[in-house]
């Protein structure tokens, strides 16, 4: 594979894409527009700002067509450490990735009731707007089952990564920490939401600071050539 820094440094700009795409359209749009509980106030927020709820399906379906040549480029690498484990990584990331991607339709959903739609005057509005948060709800517990399949991602990761030499041990760790957590978070949403709802977004916090150094790793020192090249004239 020619030039691996090239290739590193293109993916970790798409990962810290990925991240802050993230990061905006959950905390800076949905986190802003939707009120816990309330689905008059949160289907009043969404139509006066209507826009801003399409730009952030729009940030999120482009996070998820970014997934996919990071995912190739992580392959590329983490294939020189173990094949049969890479692929397994890019098939749970395949995974999460359309499940992610179809639970974006739950958000469109969840817009569509509260448009000035001719065929809605007959329905009841507290109706339309009940539907309206339910959609907003199973959107959420869509988000919790595609990290369930990232989360195996994030461990997997990790130990390749910490084999790999090329890059530091110490981010493989922290990838299988993430991996620990977004798997707690998402069985705990599923299965017990009470307990889910006393850890989020805490336990979340290794998850940011795991990814956001990966990615700014790959960005700003890219691999180890040595290593790199030890591991590529082994398997030739």
């Amino acid at each position: 594979m020619p030039s691996p820094q090239l290739y590193v440094r293109l993916g970790g700009l798409m990962y810290l894409f990925i991240i802050i795409g993230g990061i905006f359209s959950e905390l800076f749009i949905r986190g802003k527009l939707v009120v816990s509980g309330d689905a008059v106030a949160t289907s009043n927020n969404i139509i006066q700002s209507f826009s801003l709820w399409r730009i952030g399906i729009g940030a999120d379906l482009l996070m998820h067509v970014l997934d996919i040549p990071l995912m190739l480029i992580i392959y590329l690498f983490l294939r020189r450490v173990n094949k049969n484990i890479a692929l397994l990584i890019l098939l749970f990331n395949l995974i999460q990735t359309a499940v992610l991607a179809a639970d974006i339709l739950n958000l469109v959903a969840a817009m569509l009731p509260l448009e000035n739609a001719v065929y809605l005057k007959a329905v009841d509005p507290n109706v339309w707007m009940a539907q309206s948060y339910l959609s907003i709800k199973l959107h959420n517990y869509g988000l919790g089952v595609g990290l369930i399949f990232f989360g195996f991602v994030c461990i997997l990761e990790g130990y390749l990564i910490y084999k790999s030499r090329f890059f530091p041990r110490w981010i493989g760790i922290l990838m299988q920490i993430a991996g620990a957590c977004y798997l707690v978070n998402s069985l705990s949403l599923l299965l017990a939401p009470a307990i889910a709802g006393m850890i989020f977004p805490v336990i979340l916090v290794p998850c940011l600071v795991a990814e956001l150094s990966f990615c700014l790793w790959m960005i700003i020192k890219g691999i180890n050539i040595q290593q790199w090249n030890k591991l590529v004239s082994v398997s030739v």
